[in-house]
């Protein structure tokens, strides 16, 4: 009998465990943020007990998974709506080699070494630091990697032209949510008056009315409009 009570109840709480990670959202287990980490391994903790001790009520495994669940969707819910929770819950990417450069001290800080580094560039079929553009290191710890581009395939100036962008490097956010990125524009040399200029051209009136907008090292603006409610 507490052998089939033991199988109802895993049964029971993989079904459960299953949809709490699903309404949780769709994420790369490679990809979760520290605080998705978190909320993963405690609600395993807890499914864990609760099968361990077939005397404990379901209800006091189920209710704490429940309020992990509503927690994480909350947290989700604020950063989508705040950059500054959305980097202190999530985190910074890192760039440990700006144009073909190491960051040194950014390794450090991010206690990176050589060989994880070079382990992740062979896994990109990057044999030689001296041929990445970037490598950043995003907040999931993935690796991403820019490569050089040959002068004799490098594409034509955008609309954008390449004497008003002060700027050779990753695509620059200049909107995000409505909101100008002051430091971002300054990165590249312009100004709120040449941005607002630039969306002018595009049918926008106001930075409010931006999703996400950002400008790459060949002039081209980027532009994704708000949904109108």
């Amino acid at each position: 009998m507490e052998l089939l009570t033991i199988f109802l109840r895993t049964v029971m709480i993989y079904f459960v465990v299953f949809v709490m990670l699903r309404i949780m959202g769709k994420r790369e287990i490679g990809k979760l943020s520290v605080f998705d980490l978190v909320i993963s391994i405690m609600i395993a903790e807890i499914a864990v007990f609760v099968l361990e001790d077939v005397r404990m009520p379901m209800a006091n495994g189920i209710v704490p998974m429940i309020t992990l669940v509503l927690i994480q969707l909350l947290m989700a819910f604020i950063t989508l709506k705040s950059q500054r929770f959305r980097t202190l819950f999530e985190g910074r990417p890192s760039v440990l080699i700006e144009h073909g450069k190491l960051n040194r001290e950014e390794m450090r800080k991010q206690r990176y070494n050589l060989d994880d580094l070079m382990m992740q560039l062979r896994q990109h079929k990057v044999m030689n630091v001296a041929d990445v553009e970037f490598a950043i290191l995003e907040p999931s710890g993935k690796l991403s990697v820019v490569e050089k581009y040959h002068p004799s395939r490098q594409p034509e100036l955008g609309p954008v032209e390449s004497g008003r962008i002060r700027y050779a490097g990753l695509p620059v956010a200049l909107v995000m949510d409505g909101k100008v990125q002051e430091d971002n524009l300054q990165k590249v040399g312009q100004t709120r008056f040449w941005l607002k200029s630039e969306l002018k051209k595009k049918g926008i009136s106001d930075f409010k009315e931006v999703f996400f907008c950002s400008v790459d090292h060949r002039g081209y603006l980027y532009v994704d409009k708000k949904d109108r409610v």
